[in-house]
């Protein structure tokens, strides 16, 4: 068994993909321009721009929710909890978007504001992502080009054998972001009230791909969690020192398609995992849509960092 981080990263931007293409997820997908917001507290992680990039950052509205796209330089924003409430553990937080944008209000900002209101410090990385074109009206005419679909399972990959590895996807800037955001959590500890070694990751569909490529991938990186929402389910070649994870994903995910091989590759390393898998929710519901059983995947994870001791303060911290 074994992986190849770019397989994940391009079921992810598929993924993504395929969530602007579908009219009815929610009540108006048109893609309108935005003036990009203030950003008061985001600090440059200093990691450099992406080759290539001639475009400028650029912000759009989808779905009622800011994005950014040609994102050429990485910031971290913090979101700490209120004086007295912090229990030393912090999240970094990975939105998502296909590596081409970011979903930082559903995949980010909304979310750190959660788990600060729980004690917890989060920080909502803004990772370099790959060029897309320029002008939204080209941008829109390039999420709209036909799309040839993923291979069926044939006879050969079917019984839960491994299929053919899609096209890779280089993400050594996101992977270079992530452990500079975890670096500047460790020197910063202090000032911040993290407890060094508590200092977890979760990520959304593309973030959640970029949370599992640093996990079996850094070096520098030493999670003390990871909460990989809605990302690639295959199976994976699992470190001897990974970290317990928490997992989510719906039925009607098209990027769960009846998989459960991260499960089960965390499973038979023997390292603790939590998984759930809802009903519905589909796929980008971030903290969770109307009517849908996926709405309580946040109220589990707090259950879970609870019974894990994530959430209690230790003595003298």
């Amino acid at each position: 068994m074994t992986y190849k981080p770019i397989n994940v990263a391009k079921a992810w931007l598929f993924a993504s993909f395929l969530i602007f293409a579908a009219p009815a997820i929610a009540q108006d997908g048109t893609i309108y321009p935005l003036k990009a917001p203030a950003e008061p507290k985001a600090i440059p992680l200093g990691t450099g721009g992406v080759d290539g990039q001639k475009s400028p950052e650029t912000w759009f509205r989808q779905w009622g929710d800011p994005m950014a796209r040609n994102i050429s330089t990485a910031t971290l924003t913090p979101f700490l909890p209120a004086p007295g409430k912090a229990n030393g553990t912090a999240v970094i937080v990975a939105p998502g978007g296909g590596f081409r944008w970011l979903s930082l209000d559903n995949e980010g900002w909304e979310v750190a504001k959660a788990l600060a209101d729980k004690g917890i410090a989060a920080f909502v990385l803004k990772y370099r992502l790959h060029p897309t074109p320029e002008s939204l009206d080209d941008f829109k005419a390039w999420m709209d080009r036909p799309r040839t679909p993923a291979p069926a399972a044939s006879s050969t990959t079917a019984g839960g054998a491994t299929p053919p590895s899609p096209p890779q996807m280089d993400l050594s800037n996101q992977l270079e972001d992530a452990e500079a955001a975890y670096a500047m959590i460790l020197k910063r500890s202090k000032e911040w009230g993290v407890d060094t070694g508590r200092i977890g990751m979760i990520g959304f569909s593309a973030g959640a791909g970029l949370t599992m490529h640093s996990t079996l991938h850094s070096k520098t990186m030493k999670l003390a969690f990871i909460g990989p929402i809605y990302g690639g389910m295959g199976p994976v070649e699992v470190p001897k020192n990974a970290p317990p994870m928490f997992n989510v994903i719906a039925t009607d995910d098209f990027l769960f398609k009846g998989q459960f091989g991260v499960i089960d590759s965390w499973f038979k390393a023997g390292i603790p995992v939590e998984f759930h898998l809802y009903q519905n929710g589909g796929h980008g519901f971030g903290l969770g849509n109307p009517d849908r059983t996926s709405n309580r995947w946040f109220d589990a994870f707090m259950h879970w960092l609870n019974v894990n001791k994530f959430l209690t303060a230790k003595s003298g911290k």
